[in-house]
């Protein structure tokens, strides 16, 4: 897997001073997630898109209550 098989996209949340989250939907279906802050040097998450759907619906759960 290579970098250039990856299209990212900045959250829609992201903070203006550049603390944001970047999603990237990988040619082979998986989800990838990185911290913008790390000038692309830094960890990538790696999700399934059922883990994916977890996830988001986890967070969504979260947000309904607060």
């Amino acid at each position: 897997m290579t970098k250039h098989d990856v299209t990212w996209r900045k959250s829609r949340h992201s903070e203006p001073n550049g603390a944001c989250v970047e999603v990237g939907y990988v040619t082979d279906g998986t989800i990838r997630v990185r911290d913008t802050k790390q000038h692309r040097q830094g960890p990538i998450l790696e999700f399934t898109r059922a883990e994916w759907s977890a996830f988001l619906d986890y967070i969504r759960n979260l947000s309904s209550k607060g």
